[in-house]
């Protein structure tokens, strides 16, 4: 079962969550995200993967609203995002009918484009 991890202290590593959580059974894996952009700072939240669901819903139901590094942690069950939910599909997204952009583009969107918008 995968485990959303939320609100968790800046300074909690991914060693950390992995600990936590093996008082309640095997732990497959545990990954505190991280901002790239930011110095690899956490972004409060993470996930645990343990194979066995029993252990997962214990952990679930102890842990969940625990203060945890002096902040009220929130755990639940993961559930897979909706398809189609958007995060970085920008290739995807159509901004006009005509094509590319371009700098006076004859029929793409852009600065002083053609048919499908622009300036």
């Amino acid at each position: 079962m995968n485990i959303y991890v939320g609100n968790l202290s800046w300074s909690m590593t991914s060693d950390d969550l992995f600990n936590l959580f093996t008082t309640y059974g095997e732990v497959a894996s545990a990954k505190v995200v991280t901002d790239k952009f930011n110095n690899n700072r956490s972004k409060g939240f993470g996930f645990v993967e343990m194979a066995d669901d029993d252990a997962a819903r214990a952990a679930i139901s102890n842990l969940n609203e625990t203060e945890i590094g002096g902040r009220k942690i929130i755990v639940n069950e993961s559930t897979p995002k909706p398809e189609g939910s958007g995060g970085g599909d920008y290739k995807k997204k159509s901004y006009g009918s005509g094509g590319g952009g371009g700098y006076k583009g004859g029929n793409g969107g852009g600065y002083k484009g053609g048919r499908s918008g622009g300036y």
